[in-house]
């Protein structure tokens, strides 16, 4: 076999300007958390070790010693990083703790502010507001209670329900009434708005954003004849828009780890301005004409895609390769990356703690690091050089992303790497048709329908990675989240590749990770120990909201709810092994019961959907009849006093007794009460039912069918909650199922205290995980996922 010779490895990068940008960007993250004073401090000193240090080199110049000198000069561009980092962060810091706007905030003051959209408004889920928006604008001016306009130019976040907040462009000017809050920090943002009805536009968006909203839209025509997954995809790759986008692929995106093929990122810059640099390379054009078509080419993704600060940012970060290739100067690459997160973060230091900022300029640098010496070693070793070159890719990408993602989710995936280099064919070709029709729909829409149908067959093939991918068992590994998570997988990420760097080490750290690879999937395939035996009821951890399966036989379960993520409820059913749900029950139509809908369907079989008498929010309604269309599961009405049998599960509908109005929550006061007998224990599942339901079953229920062994807090654990009520239950175990760190004070502590007092054993999601009530031998137990099972105290 001919192996094209390799000459040695690449030369060695160039790491000049690397100091300054990681010095700026850490001193600009821990600003942002620190606050102003502290980086004064640090300024300071940086100032005076930085001048001492320049002061000692150009004592030696001329004098011995290359080395210290070249080692001298990195300690000098590190201090420059801190110092420049720390002036830049502390000045937007002052600005933004300026006492007007800050002193509103801490009063939650009404206001009507003037301020201009920064980004798209984005929906974000919340338990109690369906068809909430989060837009980011720039404050201009601010009128408060006593009437006097205020000039600023600080950040502020929206949070806005109204259908007029839908639509707005980066850009737009406009005005808006609603009342401050304080910010969650870690970022620039001086206040929140919590607007209370549409905003009041001003001018028009700029003819930018108006040809971006054309194009877009002429894309979104061309792909409406497709079908619904790859039709819903195709505008995410090119634009980043996933208005389409089935919830199920993208859980199965994020379940693969492809989930940055939704958004626009630096791979789609360069691949958009990869194929017009070969198309100018194919034409014989010289390096300046080139470089003038890829900026062109460049300008023009980023208005089909909206200037908004992540695409110019994605911007960025993808142009810095192509840009030094061009140039025919590739070690440049690196130190143009170096210099671009200087300035990025220099003129906005709150990109230092955006996680989409640190995974663009880690996956750049794991291409221009770790790639080309991965290509090269695996085409010594005779792999041919297009397979290695699609080896190396993805695996350094991933590699360099890895601590970042492991951090955000607390997981590690196992099949990333192997769906993305099974992607990798099919993203640049569905990227540059997809462009080609949105370019095309304007002038001939014919056209573009037909180029939009020939992408849709490589968007197609990444449906059907992603589906298949998060089907596979043990995809993802457990692994802490957060910054100590993120700094524990990056460790041991640098400490394998310098040890790999050694052949015999190389050996011996393939065949640990292997046998550690095999021995926990093994593990926790074959002896996870989860659900134990016997068990009659589970919790799922799915954060702010519910999700309770009883099981009917192996493989087999009743769900109650399905939380507010389609992912989180997929993962609870798959750790419990359950390929069928036999029937899943809707206890009200709030998203925190609803919105995790589409992940029950993922993969499994569901037979019948039982729905409440009330079909408030008519949002959360729609979403269920959907799904439960789409599956081809039956839908059935509860009526109080129902039985419905499910093989060795019994569920009597307690509630509602009768329509309840003008209460508190209406569609939580409708919920479904429900009492389920499972294997001789049983639960009571009161949904979200507050005060004046529970009020109204407790009159009309008879004691011995409220009486429970096992009870799910309705309303997690809220405060509103009859005492009468409570005391007819007489649960042994409680089980609550709460988000971490939710903003409505669940659970309370005084119905803790007082459930803890009369003997009942209290289990959390929140801080618990899964938990579940299993019937044993001597009685009723308890356990969550990795604790053994224990007795609860007799009540």
């Amino acid at each position: 076999m001919n192996v094209p010779p390799v000459v040695g490895d690449p030369p060695p990068p160039d790491l000049r300007l690397a100091g300054l940008a990681v010095a700026a960007w850490l001193t600009a993250l821990a600003g942002l958390h620190l606050g102003p004073r502290p980086l004064l401090l640090v300024a300071g000193a940086a100032a005076v070790s930085t001048a001492l240090s320049t002061l000692h080199l150009l004592g030696r110049l001329g004098r011995p010693g290359t080395l210290a000198r070249r080692f001298g000069w990195i300690v000098v561009a590190v201090g420059l990083g801190v110092l420049c980092g720390a002036a830049a962060t502390s000045a937007r810091l002052v600005v933004r703790d300026a006492p007007p706007v800050r002193t509103l905030a801490e009063e939650r003051a009404p206001v009507t502010a003037d301020l201009v959209v920064r980004d798209d408004p984005r929906p974000i889920r919340s338990a109690g507001r369906p068809g909430m928006l989060l837009v980011s604008g720039q404050l201009t001016r601010l009128t408060g209670p006593d009437g006097q306009p205020l000039r600023v130019s600080v950040r502020v976040l929206v949070l806005a329900t109204d259908p007029g907040w839908r639509g707005l462009l980066p850009g737009q000017r406009l005005t808006a009434e609603g009342r401050l809050g304080v910010p969650r920090g870690g970022d620039l943002t001086a206040a929140v708005l919590a607007a209370t009805g549409p905003p009041e536009r001003r001018g028009t968006p700029s003819w930018a954003q108006r040809v971006a909203g054309t194009l877009r839209a002429g894309l979104q025509r061309a792909c409406a004849p497709l079908p619904d997954d790859p039709g819903g995809l195709l505008p995410g790759l090119v634009v980043g828009d996933t208005s389409r986008l089935p919830p199920a692929v993208e859980e199965d995106f994020r379940a693969t780890g492809m989930t940055h093929l939704n958004a626009v990122s630096g791979s789609n810059v360069a691949i958009v301005v990869g194929a017009v640099l070969l198309l100018a390379r194919w034409a014989r054009a010289g390096p300046l004409l080139a470089g003038v078509l890829c900026g062109v080419a460049l300008v023009g993704f980023v208005i089909l895609v909206r200037p908004s600060p992540s695409v110019v940012r994605a911007a960025t970060m993808g142009a810095i390769g192509l840009a030094a290739l061009a140039a025919g100067r590739s070690r440049a690459a690196l130190p143009a990356l170096a210099a671009a997160v200087t300035v990025l973060v220099l003129v906005d230091p709150e990109l230092a703690g955006d996680a989409g900022f640190a995974l663009s300029v880690l996956a750049t640098g794991g291409l221009l690091l770790l790639a080309p010496r991965w290509r090269d070693g695996l085409r010594r070793r005779g792999v041919p050089a297009g397979l290695a070159e699609a080896l190396a890719v993805p695996a350094a990408a991933q590699v360099a992303c890895g601590p970042v993602v492991a951090g955000i989710s607390g997981t590690v995936s196992l099949v990333a790497v192997p769906a993305n280099l099974l992607a990798v064919p099919a993203i640049a070709p569905a990227t540059v048709l997809g462009v080609t029709a949105a370019v095309l729909s304007p002038v001939w829409p014919a056209g573009a329908g037909f180029v939009a149908w020939l992408a849709s067959w490589p968007a197609w093939w990444l449906v059907v990675i992603a589906r298949h991918g998060a089907r596979l068992p043990a995809g993802t590994l457990a692994w802490p989240g957060g910054a100590w998570g993120a700094l524990l997988l990056a460790g041991l990420t640098v400490a394998l590749l310098v040890a790999a760097r050694r052949p015999l080490v190389r050996r011996l750290v393939a065949v640990v990770a292997v046998a550690a690879l095999v021995g926990a999937l093994g593990v926790r395939l074959v002896a996870s120990g989860w659900p134990p035996p016997g068990w009659v009821v589970v919790a799922c951890a799915v954060g702010q909201g519910d999700a309770l399966v009883l099981p009917v036989a192996p493989g087999r379960a009743v769900l109650v709810d399905t939380g507010p993520e389609p992912g989180a409820v997929d993962a609870c059913l798959r750790r419990l092994g359950i390929r069928e749900v036999s029937l899943l029950v809707v206890s009200h139509f709030h998203l925190d019961h609803v919105g995790g809908v589409a992940g029950v369907f993922r993969g499994r079989r569901v037979a019948a959907v039982l729905t409440p008498p009330s079909t408030e929010p008519a949002s959360g309604r729609a979403a269920v009849r959907a799904a439960a269309t789409g599956g081809r599961a039956t839908m059935r009405d509860a009526t109080a006093g129902a039985r419905h049998r499910v093989g060795g599960v019994e569920l009597l509908v307690l509630g509602p007794p009768y329509p309840l109005s003008g209460t508190r929550s209406d569609p939580n006061n409708n919920s479904l009460v429900l009492r389920a007998t499972v294997a001789g224990v049983s639960v009571l599942l009161p949904g979200d039912a507050e005060t004046e339901e529970q009020h109204a079953v407790l009159a009309r229920t008879p004691p011995d069918q409220l009486r429970a062994d096992v009870l799910k807090i309705a309303h997690h654990g809220s405060a509103y909650q009859d005492e009468g009520f409570l005391v007819a239950v007489r649960p042994a175990v409680a089980l609550v199922p709460v988000g971490t760190g939710n903003t409505y004070g669940h659970p309370n502590p005084a119905l803790l205290a007082r459930l803890s007092r009369n003997g009942t054993r209290v289990l959390r999601t929140d801080t618990d995980g899964d938990v579940t009530a299993v019937r044993t031998t001597d009685g009723l137990a308890v356990a969550r996922r990795g604790v053994p099972p224990g007795r609860p105290p007799p009540g």
